[in-house]
């Protein structure tokens, strides 16, 4: 990253969990994250996919864990 440029995604991430005194998430959460937010997303409203982010980091479950909840759920909404 140089001082004209702005971080990566990944790069912002890593600054912003050091600043809340916790770990990155790591390749394997990532993209279950981003697969969650897509099907509450696709499931929902657009809004639904950021929060349903925060609800995984309230419960303290697993990105995979939660995103396998989200499909099921989604399942039963068609």
């Amino acid at each position: 990253m140089t001082d004209s440029a702005l971080p990566s995604g990944l790069e912002w991430l890593e600054l912003f969990a050091r600043e809340l005194g916790c770990d990155a998430p790591t390749a394997e959460e990532v993209e279950d994250l981003l697969n969650l937010a897509g099907v509450a997303a696709h499931s929902s409203e657009r809004l639904a996919a950021p929060l349903a982010c925060y609800l995984v980091g309230r419960t303290g479950l697993a990105p995979a864990d939660a995103l396998a909840v989200a499909e099921r759920l989604s399942g039963g909404l068609s």
